[in-house]
């Protein structure tokens, strides 16, 4: 990470987990081992878990996010969240694209391109997820293939929008594998989406943009993660749910 052109970001993704109470003594946990980082915090939760989180994290250094968010602020789509609720509680970052809702749920890369226009059209921070299968990584398309995701995703993000937004880079055969890209392997997808950034806004908006990695980072691996050029943060899934973990994670993005 270059922390002189760009802020570096950790956030945790708890993914289907943690009741109200939990997400409470989760958050007492991770607060005062983060309390200096020189990086961006946020952690990112299940939508009922969001009250408590908020009240937990007033005051801190730590930001507050949902794991997905609907394209409409209103209407007959039973279940769904939308942008506006969230900002009305107070939340700052949304997460949109993520693997588990592309492979699960149906998102596709038009329907994250209307996400992420509902969620900046209401305020709120975008964690845009993009990343490729072990088969296409095997077929050698995993560029041609994010740049794709990228571009799609970005379709109609104005430049001056552009500086509300993150990309995670998650390679979905390192999600909740254990298996983790070589950290040349990360960083190397990761120049492919600053790439992009650069053809579709300039260098300069290129060089500022935050990318994080996002395909099993760990309190092991962040260091050597952390310390490619390219590699601005993380999005942490299982280490985000352990405090001593996801603050090592802290630690090595604050360096």
């Amino acid at each position: 990470m270059n922390k002189q052109l760009r802020k570096a970001v950790i956030a945790g993704n708890w993914k289907m987990n943690k009741t109200p109470a939990e997400a409470k003594e989760l958050i007492e946990g991770i607060k005062p081992l983060v309390k200096n980082a020189d990086c961006d915090v946020v952690v990112c939760v299940p939508y009922v878990d969001l009250s408590v989180v908020l009240e937990a994290t007033k005051g801190t250094n730590i930001g507050v996010g949902a794991e997905n968010c609907h394209w409409e602020n209103s209407g007959a789509f039973t279940g769904e969240i939308s942008a506006p609720m969230l900002t009305s509680m107070g939340v700052q970052y949304v997460i949109i694209g993520h693997s588990e809702r592309r492979t699960y749920f149906g998102e596709t890369d038009q329907t994250v391109n209307k996400r992420i226009r509902a969620a900046l059209n209401a305020g709120l921070n975008v964690i845009l997820c993009v990343g490729e299968s072990l088969e296409q990584r095997e077929q050698g398309i995993t560029a041609e293939l994010v740049a794709m995701q990228t571009k799609i995703a970005l379709c109609g993000v104005t430049k001056e929008e552009l500086k509300k937004m993150i990309i995670a880079y998650e390679p979905i055969w390192a999600i909740g594998t254990g298996k983790t890209a070589t950290a040349q392997q990360a960083n190397e997808v990761c120049a492919v989406i600053r790439s992009v950034i650069a053809d579709l806004y300039g260098k300069d908006a290129a060089d500022a943009f935050t990318i994080q990695y996002g395909g099993s980072m760990n309190a092991k691996n962040a260091a050597e993660l952390l310390a490619q050029p390219d590699v601005d943060g993380g999005l942490i899934g299982g280490a985000s749910l352990k405090p001593a973990d996801f603050a090592e994670i802290v630690k090595a993005a604050s360096k």
